[in-house]
């Protein structure tokens, strides 16, 4: 499979990059310092990036006061990709999951970070526009509420609309094992047209 991935230097776009290669899969990694340039928010880029592509993945994520960047990089996505056949899987977040039990989203919980707040509201923001999307091949994925480096163990549990809890009440993931399950997707094409979530 020949796979593009903007965001290819980030913290998640580097892991699956990598996991995508040790599959075999053909990888093309763009980011706006790395050895393939290109911003996802230039409709005209992307489409001349992803001509040749199976997959297209976005793995961006924007500096603390950027945060509408994730929006523009949706538009430019989704322009660039429109009636190309191409699949789209965007990573975004998870302050729009429902947390089990409450009825309230991440973002609505009481004590919700204030720091995360401006992010929360651009992935929301992010996401309608992806899911008003009826001319791309789409997916959104929502990482838990914890996401950071650590171990590849290639398991995790999915989920949908609701953040994916353990046992002993939290969500998590490691970035390795949070690649592991985009690459599942870019290979099964099991959410196509919907949003799914990942967690141990």
């Amino acid at each position: 499979m020949r796979i593009l991935v903007f965001g290819a230097t980030g913290a998640v776009g580097s892991r699956l990059v990598q996991e995508a290669r040790t599959r075999g899969h053909q990888v093309t990694g763009v980011s706006r310092t790395g050895e393939r340039q290109g911003d996802a928010s230039d409709s005209g880029a992307v489409a001349e990036l992803a001509q040749g592509h199976d997959v297209v993945i976005s793995a961006t994520r924007p500096q603390a006061g950027r945060e509408d960047e994730l929006v523009q990089a949706a538009k430019g996505l989704l322009n660039g990709l429109r009636a190309s056949g191409i699949r789209l899987i965007m990573v975004g977040g998870a302050g729009s999951l429902t947390v089990p039990g409450t009825g309230l989203t991440l973002a609505e919980q009481p004590g919700f970070p204030a720091a995360y707040r401006a992010i929360a509201e651009a992935c929301n923001e992010q996401y309608a526009v992806v899911r008003a999307s009826t001319e791309v091949d789409w997916t959104y994925v929502s990482p838990p509420d914890l996401l950071e480096p650590g171990v590849r163990t290639g398991q995790y549990r999915l989920g949908a609309d609701e953040l994916v809890v353990a046992a002993d009440g939290t969500s998590s993931v490691s970035m390795e094992d949070f690649a592991v399950a985009l690459v599942d997707e870019a290979e099964r094409g099991q959410y196509r047209g919907r949003r799914f979530t990942v967690g141990y």
